[in-house]
């Protein structure tokens, strides 16, 4: 079997800029190929060293000449194609013997890399991949802080080789440019920037990223010693626009009643996650706020569970200082939570905007749990006595068990209601039979989640406490071998 070939992006210089996979495929390879000039010292190699590992086979690739003074028959090109062959030749004896050979590329292999000449000569006849890695145009622009390109504007890569009419054509003509290989045309390059009316524009970056970099406004620059590794760029002309941010003025707040479904993240929806994520400030019952993520940049507003009207007012006392306030609910604050609370308080501020992000409801989750106990018509309440009577609570039990609904009971329970729900128990039993199944829902969705089935005839009240929900179903609503709880969508 043949070995395998891997042309790798080293990124701009900086060893922590190599990607997950180039540094992986060096510490595995058996063949490790660079390319260098005279002197030997190779910058790819530099910047793969800690990715490297002992006993691999190095291959320095030297090139035979750094000007186009040459001897050579062919040129300069022809001696450059000689070497690239000799190159090509020496990598394929290691991949006919079966060893992966990884060649190293400054910035990304096919932007200007010497792989590529390597890749022309071995990619047709073994197994070969290409790894990108940063270019130096982007991490010039990175270490400038200025964008390359915005919208619909145009970048055009220009090699400093060119010559300085087209140089000069090409750079009037373009919102953004990067001009590489500067080293010995620098000259050519600013007095081209300069025929182009850009020069003032123009930023001269050197070995970005690395210890010796460099960043100057390219008309400052003298062009004794500057490098290969350099290029000159000019950022988007959008750059110089910047956006002032708006201050928060008074009345520019709004409130968002959010409903924060029965338990996590999992159960929270898009527009609800947006709403939150957008929030300067969030209030809610403690626990609820709770299940919200922190961010330091906002503001939490914790309170008991029994101040629901001062908790509005407060939301909206926020939002006319400018906050956007995050009001959470468990389950959809339409559902016995803090919607209505919110909107009768709205009256007093009819100058902050209100609106109400639905979520996941008790009901809706401790069914799915089970089945589909809630398949036809049903009616959804709370056993709490505290802001309405309990014959009220009597009279439309006893009227949803005449009408054989399906209840979704909420507040079943608390510390200081205990008989509630044994009264309730019994009504029900006057209108359904003893079998009809029962739900108990406990934190559904939550690490103490449980869920029971039985029947209103077995039901213990002592088994339900303020974390639970109960499903009562009709004389339809029916069991399977299997547990699964359904009622029948047709009534006979």
């Amino acid at each position: 079997m043949t070995g395998r070939l891997y042309g790798v992006g080293l990124g701009p210089g900086d060893p922590e800029l190599v990607t997950v996979k180039t540094a992986r495929l060096i510490g595995e390879a058996d063949v490790i190929a660079y390319h260098a000039a005279r002197h030997g010292r190779s910058i790819a190699r530099s910047i793969a060293l800690p990715y490297m590992k002992e006993g691999q086979i190095e291959e320095l690739l030297l090139y035979p000449l750094t000007t186009e003074t040459t001897d050579h028959p062919g040129g300069y090109q022809g001696a450059l194609d000689d070497f690239y062959a000799d190159c090509a030749e020496r990598l394929a004896t290691h991949l006919d013997a079966g060893r992966t050979v990884v060649v190293l590329s400054e910035g990304d292999p096919l932007f200007y890399g010497s792989y590529m000449h390597m890749h022309k000569r071995l990619a047709h006849r073994y197994p070969t991949e290409v790894v990108p890695g940063v270019t130096s145009v982007s991490a010039a622009a990175a270490v400038l802080g200025r964008p390359l390109v915005e919208r619909d504007e145009v970048l055009t890569v220009l090699p400093g080789t060119l010559p300085a009419e087209e140089l000069a054509e090409r750079l009037r003509g373009t919102d953004s440019a990067a001009v590489l290989k500067l080293g010995r045309t620098f000259t050519k390059v600013r007095d081209a920037l300069a025929e182009a009316g850009r020069l003032d524009d123009a930023w001269y970056v050197e070995r970005a990223t690395m210890g010796a970099e460099r960043v100057a406004p390219l008309k400052d620059v003298d062009a004794d010693g500057v490098p290969y590794f350099s290029l000159a760029l000019l950022a988007s002309p959008a750059e110089r626009t910047f956006v002032p941010q708006p201050a928060v003025t008074e009345g520019r707040g709004e409130v968002s009643v959010v409903g924060l479904g029965p338990a996590g993240r999992p159960w929270l929806t898009p527009e609800a996650q947006e709403a939150l994520a957008a929030a300067t400030d969030l209030v809610g019952y403690g626990p609820y706020v709770d299940r919200v993520a922190p961010n330091p940049r906002q503001r939490r507003h914790r309170t008991d569970n029994r101040v629901e009207a001062e908790r509005a007012r407060h939301a909206f006392e926020l939002a006319r200082e400018g906050a956007r306030v995050a009001v959470v609910s468990s389950g959809d604050p339409g559902v016995f939570a803090m919607a209505s609370a919110v909107l009768e308080a709205a009256g007093d501020y009819p100058d902050v905007p209100v609106r109400i992000v639905p979520g996941l409801t008790a009901a809706q989750a401790v069914a799915s749990r089970v089945g589909a106990p809630l398949g036809h018509d049903y009616c959804v309440m709370s056993l709490s006595d505290l802001l309405k009577p309990w014959e009220v609570v009597a009279d439309r039990l006893s009227a949803a068990a005449r009408a054989d609904l399906v209840l979704a009971i909420y507040n079943p329970a608390s510390r200081s209601r205990t008989w509630q729900l044994g009264a309730a128990r019994d009504l029900l039993l006057e209108h359904r039979d003893a079998t009809t199944p029962v739900v108990i829902g406990r934190n559904v969705g939550g690490a103490e989640e449980s869920v029971t089935v039985t029947t209103l005839g077995e039901f213990d009240p002592a088994q339900v406490d303020m974390r639970c929900l109960l499903i009562v179903g009709s004389s339809t609503t029916r069991v399977t071998d299997r547990g699964v709880v359904y009622t029948p969508r047709c009534y006979p």
